[in-house]
């Protein structure tokens, strides 16, 4: 971690050095010494500093300069840190200004000129004011800041995508917050140049795409070779299963993402019927060892990036990338997983984004402090947001059509939402509208039975309703269910066209497609069970059919 600072400024060269050097023999051990003869080269460095979340212990001002007096400097200085000790360096002539700056800008000493012998008249009213400092200081936050308005989709899609990256951020809103007023002021922003993003390096992004910030997180955009033993595409659960065991069996391996992985599980707060994990563990957790295990072993991790088709070409697969470039597999595992169910009332699609989010409670769940905020839907996703979100919430209202959780939801999250006192399960109960000015602000309720609405207000809603498969862009004439997912293995064959499609003398393997070498595990597969563990299983076991499958090609 960077020290903190002490810097000081004199337009003299000659006094600039003293100071400087006498600062640097007593402190350069526990400090970072900075100096500059210029306002405007200060002014540039002090924002420089506040856009890395570097940390200014004192400022040492000369109050005689041709740009400004060391009194407006300071005074200019203490709104970009605020906690920083202030002394003013003088000349005898200067005291009556310096005694004046008490008062003006709650200066903390006055130093007078010469200040020799400094371990008599330099070392101890700095050493007092440092301990003074360090007593109230507090380490300010290393790494990417997020800037934007609350109720702003890109903020949100920004937010999600580092949250679900495991990349930590810290958020400030431009309209309330007043540090992301200051730095929105010290960086001269607009509301046009909102969302923007500030790594670690002081240097900032305006609106940035996912693959801007992408790049400069670290996240690989693209290949490093063209050709693959097996090809997964989807970090779910299943997909990085598959290529933990496929790059530690020694295949080439290949993991696409187009969002973030740990898919819908990645974004539980809590999983708590996990083999080996008798306490629990989060969904961002269980996808950070993941992916840290993949890795290690020697899967290449693509993101952010889609898979626009898959076409054949003799044995290989090629692989269509989003972004038109192409890549070849001996073998593919489709792990794409499942999207939440889009909500079709009136009002919700004015307000996604800006109140009403698929998921990422534990995205937005910071923003919901002291608020009444709504969950809809039954099943574990469902209360495990709910449980998660009551630990911020005024008050959190579960909504479901059935009259209870017992059928959709596992017993040990009905006993947890039962046992906390600020989430209520409003049951038989519908959404019938959405409303709001520039966010959702109410919902229009109906109670199934009597048909009697109501309306109440309303700062969040997160929706959980069930999923539909991705697969749209799954072509090849690849078998799929009237729901849109994926058949596999002996069950294709109650498909009139299956013996059209299957030109190989073998029946397919288990979690084969109508493709040989194509392969589908996890929630994207029709007959899936839908549960973690269970696309783990799928994930691994849908290498060793890629092996086989090797083996004849």
């Amino acid at each position: 971690m960077a020290l903190p600072i002490i810097f000081s400024i004199d337009d003299d060269p000659q006094v600039l050095r003293a100071i400087s050097r006498d600062l640097k023999s007593h402190y350069r051990e526990k400090y970072r010494i900075l100096s500059t003869t210029s306002v405007a080269e200060a002014m540039e460095s002090l924002l420089e500093l506040q856009n890395r979340g570097d940390e200014v212990a004192m400022f040492i001002s000369d109050q005689r300069m041709p740009e400004m007096q060391g009194v407006d400097f300071l005074q200019k200085a203490m709104k970009m840190f605020p906690f920083a000790k202030r002394v003013l360096l003088t000349a005898y002539s200067d005291t009556e200004a310096a005694i004046k700056a008490i008062n003006d800008v709650q200066l903390d000493y006055y130093l007078m000129k010469p200040w020799d012998p400094p371990e008599e008249k330099l070392f101890p009213p700095i050493d007092e004011l440092l301990r003074d400092w360090q007593g109230n200081y507090r380490p300010e936050f290393k790494g990417i800041k997020v800037i934007g308005y609350q109720f702003s989709p890109k903020a949100h899609e920004i937010k999600d995508f580092l949250a679900g990256n495991l990349v930590p951020y810290l958020w400030f809103d431009a309209e309330s917050n007043e540090t992301g007023k200051q730095i929105s002021q010290n960086n001269n922003l607009c509301p046009v140049d909102f969302p923007v993003v500030i790594f670690e390096d002081g240097s900032l992004l305006k609106t940035p795409s996912l693959i801007d910030i992408a790049g400069r997180i670290g996240l690989n955009p693209k290949t490093k070779q063209q050709i693959y033993d097996v090809v997964i595409i989807g970090a779910g659960p299943a997909g990085l299963a598959a290529s933990v065991y496929g790059a530690s069996e020694g295949l080439s391996t290949l993991l696409i993402e187009r969002k973030a992985p740990g898919g819908q599980a990645g974004t539980s707060s809590r999983i708590e019927n996990y083999l080996g994990f008798p306490t629990g563990l989060s969904g961002s957790e269980l996808t950070r060892r993941a992916i840290t295990q993949a890795t290690r072993f020697g899967t290449e991790f693509l993101s952010p990036q889609f898979v626009k088709e898959i076409k054949l070409k003799d044995k290989y697969k090629t692989v269509v990338l989003g972004d038109g470039n192409e890549v070849n597999a001996k073998a593919v595992v489709i792990t794409t997983g499942v999207d939440y169910r889009k909500l079709e009332t009136q009002g919700i699609d004015d307000f996604t984004g800006k109140g009403i989010y698929y998921g990422a409670a534990s995205t937005e769940a910071s923003s919901c402090g002291n608020k009444d905020v709504y969950v809809l839907g039954g099943g574990n996703s469902a209360g495990q947001a709910a449980m998660y979100l009551s630990k911020f919430a005024r008050n959190v209202y579960i909504l479901i059509r059935r009259n209870d959780l017992t059928s959709s939801m596992s017993s040990y999250l009905i006993d947890q939402i039962a046992g906390t006192e600020n989430i209520t399960v409003l049951g038989c109960t519908e959404i019938v509208e959405a409303q709001g000015g520039d966010h959702l602000e109410q919902l229009k309720l109906v109670e199934l039975n009597t048909s009697e609405e109501r309306t109440v207000p309303a700062d969040a809603l997160f929706i959980f309703i069930g999923a539909k498969p991705f697969t749209e862009w799954v072509g090849l004439e690849i078998i799929k269910n009237k729901k849109g997912f994926i058949e596999t293995g002996r069950e294709m064959k109650n498909y009139d066209n299956f013996k059209g499609i299957w030109k190989v003398n073998r029946d397919p393997y288990l979690l084969e497609t109508s493709s040989p070498g194509i392969f589908a595990a996890g929630d994207v597969r029709a007959g899936a069970m839908n549960r973690v563990t269970s696309a783990v299983g799928e994930g691994s076991m849908a290498i060793s059919f890629v092996h086989q499958y090797l083996s004849e090609v």
